[in-house]
C-alpha cells in the first residue's frame, strides 16, 4: 500500500501544480526526488561508540541502514585523519521517501522545542531545500533512556525542480510548516 502522502501527491498535489503552472505534460511537473539524511558525529573522533549510537538512530528513524561517511582531509586541530570514520547519511527514494516526509511533517517538527516554522530561504538555488534538526529524539521511534547523546541531522529534500519557487510551491503542497511571509521578513 501506498503512503498517504504519496497518494495525496498523485490526487491532489499535481493538479493543483497542473493549474497554477499552466502545464499538461505530467514529466514537467515539480516533484519529490529523494530525500537524504545525514548525521555528522565529531565525538566519533575520540569516542567510538557515538558513530555505531547514531548508525542505530538513523536505521530506526529512516528504515535504512546508513552508510558511514569518512573523513576527506586530515586536519589536526580537530585530532581528524583522513579516512576516518566521522558521520553517516541514509538516501531514500520511492515509498521510504514518501513515509519519511510524512513522520516528519506530522510528527517530529511539531515536537521542535520552541517551533515557529521552518525557513523559506534554506534553498540551494537549484531547487533543493535542506533544513536541520539539532536532537533526534523529535522522533518517537527512539527510546530516549537509550540515546544519551544529543545528536543533530541534516535533511535535504531534492526536487526536479530548477526554480527555488516551484520547489518553495511544491513543498507548501505536501504541508512543510513554513514560517508565514511577514515573520520571515
Amino acid at each position: 500500500m501506498a503512503p498517504r502522502i504519496q497518494e495525496q501527491f498523485k490526487t491532489e498535489i499535481l493538479p493543483k501544480l497542473t493549474e497554477s503552472l499552466g502545464r499538461t505534460n505530467p514529466h514537467s511537473l515539480p516533484f519529490l526526488t529523494k530525500i537524504v539524511v545525514s548525521m555528522g558525529v565529531g565525538s566519533a573522533t575520540q569516542e567510538k561508540k557515538h558513530l555505531d549510537m547514531a548508525v542505530d538512530a538513523m536505521t530506526q528513524i529512516t528504515g535504512q541502514k546508513p552508510i558511514i561517511t569518512v573523513a576527506r582531509k586530515s586536519v589536526a586541530g580537530f585530532r581528524l585523519r583522513e579516512g576516518m570514520p566521522i558521520g553517516c547519511k541514509v538516501t531514500l527514494r520511492r515509498q521510504r521517501m514518501y513515509e519519511f516526509l510524512d513522520r516528519l511533517i506530522a510528527i517530529a517538527l511539531p515536537r521542535v522545542r520552541d517551533f515557529r516554522g521552518i525557513s523559506r530561504t534554506a534553498f540551494d538555488g537549484n531547487g533543493n531545500y535542506s533544513l536541520g534538526l539539532t536532537e533526534q529524539l523529535v522522533f518517537p521511534e527512539l527510546n530516549p533512556d537509550k540515546f544519551t547523546v544529543v545528536q543533530g541531522m541534516n535533511i535535504t529534500m531534492v526536487t526536479n525542480c530548477t526554480s527555488d519557487q516551484e520547489a518553495l510551491m511544491l513543498l507548501e503542497e505536501f504541508g512543510l510548516p513554513f514560517k508565514s511571509v511577514d515573520d520571515a521578513a
